[in-house]
């Protein structure tokens, strides 16, 4: 099981042809340490669903998301446990998000967390970089941070460290929040960004 005292997780994306791949790691002294999740989210599904398991064997469910609608950019995203229990749920602001990306994150017993871009300008600069000839096709060289916060209170951030690689630190500051909700919250922001 995943450790509620996790507070600093690295997330490493690798895109291959058919799947985008995330593998979780516990920290260790600042650098990724154990493996603690592993995706594999297809490209281009129908209806989006996102298994996490507990390591790059796939036979233990660690957690796992679905979109609630086929096509609805505002429905949402139901969080399970491994035993397909619901932990929490997200969805997209679709209007907010056409400036600045913006989540919003609910979890049993908790008010609402947001979670948007830190730095509004660079929001913007990436939308317009797709706009641009020949360019959009290739991967956005910026590094981008999310903030989720609750009442004004930081509850997880999401920071993009490299500028070409997909590598993140996770920082969770709310002791009481599931883990596995936060992972599957940052997947989500990474692999659903253009969405």
């Amino acid at each position: 099981m995943l450790s509620q005292a996790m507070n600093v997780l690295h997330m490493h994306q690798k895109v291959t042809l058919m799947v985008n791949r995330y593998e979780i790691f516990a920290d260790q002294g600042g650098e990724p340490g154990q493996l603690v999740a592993f995706v594999e989210q297809k490209r281009m599904a129908f209806k989006e669903q996102v298994t996490i398991y507990t390591d790059s064997s796939k036979s233990q469910v660690l957690a796992g998301f679905r979109a609630r609608k086929v096509i609805d950019l505002g429905s949402g995203y139901d969080v399970t446990d491994g035993d397909g229990r619901s932990i929490g749920h997200f969805r997209k602001d679709f209007g907010k998000s056409l400036m600045n990306s913006t989540w919003h994150l609910d979890v049993p017993g908790a008010p609402t967390a947001t979670g948007s871009e830190r730095n509004a300008g660079l929001a913007i600069l990436r939308r317009l970089w797709g706009f641009i000839p020949l360019v959009n096709n290739i991967p956005v060289p910026f590094r981008y941070h999310f903030d989720y916060v609750r009442n004004g209170q930081p509850v997880f951030s999401v920071d993009k460290k490299t500028w070409v690689r997909d590598h993140y630190l996770v920082q969770v500051a709310d002791p009481y929040i599931d883990r596995r909700v936060v992972i599957a919250q940052a997947v989500a922001t990474d692999a659903l960004q253009s969405r």
